[in-house]
Order: C-alpha cells, then sequence, then structure tokens
C-alpha cells in the first residue's frame, strides 16, 4: 500500500513520501499562481482550478488568497463560492455539494495527528532531528445548499447534511445533520432551518 492509499484510507502514513510531496509542491505553486493571477482574468483561474482540484461542477467562484494541501481531494458540486482567505486541508477528500457558501477564513481540515509523541514523531535520529510528522486522516462531507459563515473551522471526519447554516466563529467538531442552523465551540444545532 502506497503512502497515499493510506493517507486516503485513513492510516497513519508518511507525509514525506515522494509522490505526496510532489503533489504538495505542485498544489503550492498552482494555489500561488491562482493567487497572483488578476482577478478579472477568469479563463486563466479556470484552468487553474481544472489542473488544481479533483473535481468541480459549473459556475464555482474561488475568491483569492485560496490555499490547499494537495488540492486533488477537494470535489466542488455547481454553483459553488468560497470567499477569501479560505484554507483546506484536503489530506483527504473534502467533498462540498451544490450552492455552498463559504464565507471568508473558513478553515477545512482533514488531517490530524498522533497524539502520542512517539507515534507523532517518531525516535530522534542521530543528530536529534526528526522525519516529517506522521498524520491521520479522516474525510469531510459538506452537504447542498450549506452557508458556512466566517471564520468557522470544520474538523476531521464531520459531515455537515444538506439546507444548513453554521454560524461565523464555530468549530465543527461534530456531525451536523440536516435542514438546522448550527453555532458555537463546539458548534452544536440550534433550531430547525425551514
Amino acid at each position: 500500500m502506497t503512502e497515499r492509499e493510506k493517507m486516503l484510507a485513513g492510516q497513519l502514513y508518511d507525509c514525506g513520501d515522494a509522490e505526496l510531496l510532489a503533489q504538495w509542491h505542485k498544489a503550492k505553486n498552482l494555489t500561488r499562481d491562482y493567487n497572483q493571477t488578476d482577478s478579472e482574468n477568469t479563463q486563466e483561474k479556470e484552468r487553474i482550478l481544472n489542473e488544481l482540484l479533483g473535481g468541480k461542477g459549473k459556475n464555482l467562484w474561488i475568491t483569492a488568497p485560496f490555499f490547499v494541501d494537495y488540492g486533488n481531494n477537494i470535489y466542488f458540486g455547481n454553483n459553488c463560492e468560497v470567499n477569501t482567505n479560505c484554507t483546506f486541508l484536503d489530506d483527504n477528500i473534502i467533498r462540498i455539494g451544490d450552492n455552498a457558501l463559504i464565507a471568508p477564513n473558513v478553515q477545512i481540515y482533514t488531517a490530524f495527528h498522533p497524539t502520542n509523541a512517539i507515534e507523532r514523531l517518531g525516535k530522534a535520529k542521530e543528530d536529534g532531528s526528526f522525519e516529517f510528522c506522521k498524520t491521520i486522516t479522516a474525510s469531510v462531507t459538506i452537504g447542498d445548499n450549506v452557508w458556512i459563515g466566517g471564520g468557522a473551522i470544520i474538523m476531521p471526519g464531520v459531515k455537515i447534511g444538506n439546507n444548513v447554516v453554521i454560524g461565523a466563529g464555530s468549530i465543527v467538531t461534530r456531525d451536523i445533520p440536516s435542514n438546522v442552523i448550527a453555532f458555537g465551540n463546539p458548534c452544536r444545532v440550534i433550531r430547525e432551518n425551514k
């Protein structure tokens, strides 16, 4: 099993793997190019997103700057908008449904690390340095017609249903069902969204 296969399976993997680093560098270069492309040059932005992302529907609008780990693990439905300064750490799949509205400074994480330092870092080398830290992942799924408020953080493994509003500044640590408004730290359902 390759390190990428382990990563996508949610197993402990080595993010210093050559294949993963090559994709990571490619994504960093593509996001740099995207973030520096003139705002009105929609053709070039479209070209970059087609190369960067795993898949996307029609009418995707991402306001720069935008940051990813690998890019190719991110999938958007139709009619999605991502506002400025969002970070998607896509060490596993991030799947976003149709008609998503993602406000500024939203962070979506799929990666986390063992809490035990030996498991996370391994043993020190003779010179006292360490390899890349070991990582585990869990996918994130966001349904259709979801609005995620500014500064929200979506943690690994979370599933957000359809027709959901996540309030600004929320930290989403567990699944949120469809048709609700939820906010807080940790994020919790406040009421139905009719």
